[in-house]
């Protein structure tokens, strides 16, 4: 299912005569030849395909043969030291090389349409197959989508994130996956490499349907905190983005097509698994996570396989989704206590958690932007937990090993539950908190003052 009244990209430029230079940056030097890039890309790729095995500096040359200008910009030493690095009984990725470019090869053939942006503003749904995604993966390995290299703020897909996997932007040469090596780029590259490779074998590729649903709040929808005095904050059980799509690499081809979100918008990926179906029924499946892992940040390694084994109900149904919803980035943690970013963080996490259907699935979550976006955890919980009381779905919170933090939460949940605390309320105590933090230079934590202060009238506070 394809918007047809949304602008496209992706299979675009097949059918354009351009200069193999020109990917909509800046640069008013290349001039247009009536050479098409696809012919381009087509014949390099054609030649990495029909070899039995291919070396780091086989794909490096067709890469760089399809985006030329980058030739002394795009580094590829990540790449061919995690190659080096992995023992020979596990090493499959020169055999892996040329299968990847005859996926990509398949272009014309997978994606005959071209593809919707899901743009700011615009609800909006994308259904495209495995192998569809599959296939533009492929060209994302090998760099051919040539719009997306380009940075400036007069570039056509400026506000959206990159999709090939090695580019340069703002003088940055190493915003990429195969340059610049680190222990973390081979963990990452293990997880991807192990999904191409299940992809390109005719005996694993996944025949299922993915799913991409922008959302957005209306103006009508937007709640108000601060009258909204439903129920306890919390009626159920107590119980990371670039782990999440390195497990689920299938993710990464949202980066394509979606602008970024504003503030009253997320992103809803659902995988429809027709692999199983014996009728013309739909069966709707969670997102198909190929690897498993271990750790966190520099303790993060890929561990191996994963196969997906959870129950279905009498439609084959999986009840998982993957809903992606951007936290606010804080230069200073202090900067976080404004009830204006709050607010804002409020009707973020309740646009993702908002349901849209009847029987909705509880929503698993955790440190919400609280690492490299230097969040404050337990300001964070307090702010899903209101946004999934209001949209009244379940809530499970992982802290990720953090006892400190386990050991907190539950205490101050069981202290909201038996004061019967309403979002209304913990929003004016959240405030209060706020307003001390700014106003005393305290570094008093949020729950210690939720202990010190609830149950209180605001005006002892």
């Amino acid at each position: 299912m394809m918007t047809p009244d949304l602008r496209c990209t992706a299979c675009r430029w097949r059918c354009r005569t351009m200069s193999v230079d020109d990917d909509d940056d800046d640069d008013e030097a290349a001039q247009p030849t009536k050479t098409k890039r696809w012919d381009v890309i087509f014949k390099q790729l054609s030649s990495l395909a029909k070899k039995s095995t291919a070396s780091v500096k086989d794909l490096e040359e067709a890469i760089i043969k399809c985006n030329p200008k980058y030739k002394d910009q795009w580094t590829f030493d990540a790449l061919s030291e995690f190659v080096k690095s992995v023992p020979k009984t596990e090493n499959y990725f020169s055999a892996l090389f040329p299968k990847i470019a005859e996926l990509a090869l398949k272009l014309p053939d997978y994606v005959k349409k071209t593809i919707p942006l899901l743009q700011s503003g615009h609800p909006a749904t994308l259904t495209l197959s495995q192998l569809q995604i599959a296939c533009l993966l492929a060209n994302a390995f090998f760099c051919t989508f040539p719009h997306r290299n380009a940075t400036a703020p007069n570039a056509e897909y400026h506000n959206y994130p990159s999709i090939n996997f090695t580019r340069s932007g703002n003088g940055v040469k190493h915003r990429t996956l195969f340059g610049k090596w680190s222990p973390r780029k081979k963990e990452k590259l293990r997880a991807v490499m192990h999904y191409f490779k299940v992809v390109t074998d005719q005996n694993t590729e996944p025949r299922g349907m993915v799913t991409f649903e922008r959302r957005c709040l209306g103006a009508a929808e937007m709640p108000d905190w601060r009258s909204w005095i439903g129920g306890g904050v919390l009626g159920s059980g107590l119980v990371q983005e670039e782990i999440l799509f390195l497990l689920n690499p299938e993710l990464i081809v949202s980066r394509l097509f979606t602008e970024k979100l504003g503030d009253n918008e997320c992103l809803i990926i659902t995988v429809k698994d027709l692999s199983a179906s014996s009728t013309n029924k739909s069966l709707f499946s969670g997102s198909q996570q190929f690897s498993s892992y271990s750790g966190f940040g520099d303790s993060f390694e890929w561990t191996g396989p994963h196969v997906d084994d959870l129950k279905r109900d009498d439609w084959a149904r999986l009840q998982r989704q993957i809903l992606a919803i951007d936290a606010l980035h804080f230069r200073h943690s202090r900067e976080q206590y404004d009830m204006i970013k709050v607010t804002r963080e409020l009707n973020k996490a309740y646009c993702g958690f908002k349901a849209h259907g009847s029987d909705e699935p509880d929503i698993a979550t955790g440190k919400w932007g609280c690492g490299a976006f230097n969040g404050d955890a337990q300001l964070k919980a307090v702010i899903q937990l209101m946004a999934a009381a209001k949209a009244k779905r379940g809530l499970a919170f992982f802290t990720f090993d953090d006892e400190k933090l386990t050991r907190d939460l539950e205490q101050v949940y069981s202290l909201l539950v038996k004061e019967e605390t309403t979002v209304k309320t913990l929003y004016g105590l959240l405030e209060d908190f706020c307003a001390v933090r700014q106003t005393s230079g305290s570094h008093v934590e949020l729950f210690d003052f939720i202990r010190n202060n609830v149950g209180q009238p605001r005006s002892q506070l």
